[in-house]
């Protein structure tokens, strides 16, 4: 009786990334989620995370030479945010590589956003520990290339708040004070509701969000709203 035998191919490279894994096993590590089992990738994630910020900041300080801290901060997490990550692994085709197990794969983990961020930060990690830091610099280097270059300008990246304040401050109006006013639902499922109030000025805001901190934001945005409406009405 023949009994078949089943080749697995090799697994030492990543189309898209320049760089032929002397461990494949690191690679696979790298594409594997702990759904899967062990080696998974958790610990590569933490590695890569901390060599895709340095890169980033690196690549930022060289391009932005004049631009303040708090621009190439904004600028970096722009960068290395989940959704860009999650765009490059789309670019690389990583959910075909993924490793994931019945009940992830049933739950659509290959396309979500957060899993797809975590497997391009291993794949630097893996990189990083294959062949050194300047590899691993210049593949991070080539995987944010279009992206660094098409960044916004960094003011349009502020948050709400952030917005709201300055734009406060110019006018030499009070700060905002941002106000608890309801929080229910079990911790899964939370909501809260948060005013903003400008003592003297402007009449409040309020809006509703899942976290304290987006709903701090939204209501921030709607009084950033009101009150360059009234500007243009003066």
């Amino acid at each position: 009786m023949l009994v078949g035998i089943v080749s697995v191919k090799p697994l030492n490279k990543i189309d898209g990334i320049d760089h032929v894994f002397a461990s494949e096993s690191l690679l696979h590590q790298a594409l594997t989620h702990r759904s899967f089992g062990a080696p998974h990738y958790e610990r590569l994630e933490f590695l890569g995370d901390s060599l895709l910020n340095l890169v980033a900041a690196d690549l930022l300080f060289q391009t932005h030479p004049h631009a303040p801290e708090g621009d190439l901060s904004r600028l970096r997490s722009r960068l290395v945010r989940d959704a860009t990550l999650a765009e490059i692994a789309k670019d690389l085709n990583l959910s075909r590589s993924l490793k994931l197990g019945i009940g992830e794969k049933k739950s659509g983990g290959f396309l979500r956003e957060s899993i797809l961020a975590d497997v391009v930060e291993a794949l630097i990690g893996a990189v990083y520990l294959d062949a050194g830091f300047d590899r691993a610099y210049q593949v991070v280097s080539d995987l944010l290339a279009t992206r660094l270059a098409d960044l916004p300008p960094a003011d349009t990246l502020k948050d709400p708040k952030t917005k709201l304040q300055e734009h406060l401050q110019g006018k030499g109006a009070p700060l905002p004070d941002y106000r608890v006013l309801e929080e229910h639902g079990a911790d899964h499922a939370k909501e809260f509701v948060v005013a903003c109030c400008i003592e003297g000025a402007w009449p409040t805001t309020e809006a509703r969000a899942p976290s304290r901190r987006k709903a701090e934001q939204m209501a921030a945005r709607l009084m950033l709203d009101q009150i360059q409406a009234s500007d243009k009405t003066q």
